[in-house]
């Protein structure tokens, strides 16, 4: 995130400064409540590890699952994405069948990463491929059962 100077300048907000600010949206709650984020761990000064959590899109085969994610921001997080791992089995195009791994190649979100990108955007597009055709009728592997 940039803040802009009336003279065409921005100043680059810091990276502890950018999470605590997406740490405070996502104890809020965001839009519609069927995606949320935290972190893992609040004794992490770094404030690297994440919990991500999606209601699967109404009229598809995600629809009553809650689906539970990781995500990692390393030290050069906002400038690069965060990893993205699914913790909930789910069968999707972008996702590692083995892994859970959201793949970047596969994702354009994590693939063409801008800086302004957060983590509430990564859920929402997450939740929005869900409900691509390529994914929405996709045979997902038991409820309950975990990467």
């Amino acid at each position: 995130m940039t803040l802009g100077g009336s003279g065409g300048s921005s100043v680059v907000v810091p990276r502890n400064f950018r999470l605590l600010e997406e740490l405070e949206r996502g104890e809020k709650g965001i839009g519609d409540g069927t995606v949320s984020y935290g972190m893992d761990d609040g004794d992490d000064i770094y404030m690297r590890s994440w919990t991500g959590t999606i209601l699967g899109p109404h009229n598809t085969v995600h629809e009553g699952r809650i689906y539970q994610l990781k995500l990692f921001c390393d030290k050069d997080y906002p400038e690069k994405p965060p990893n993205v791992r699914f913790h909930s089995r789910i069968n999707m195009t972008c996702v590692n069948p083995d892994t859970g791994m959201v793949d970047p190649r596969k994702f354009a979100v994590l693939g063409n990463w801008q800086r302004d990108y957060t983590m509430e955007h990564i859920l929402v597009q997450l939740k929005k491929e869900m409900a691509a055709s390529h994914n929405r009728k996709l045979v997902q592997p038991p409820e309950g059962t975990y990467f």
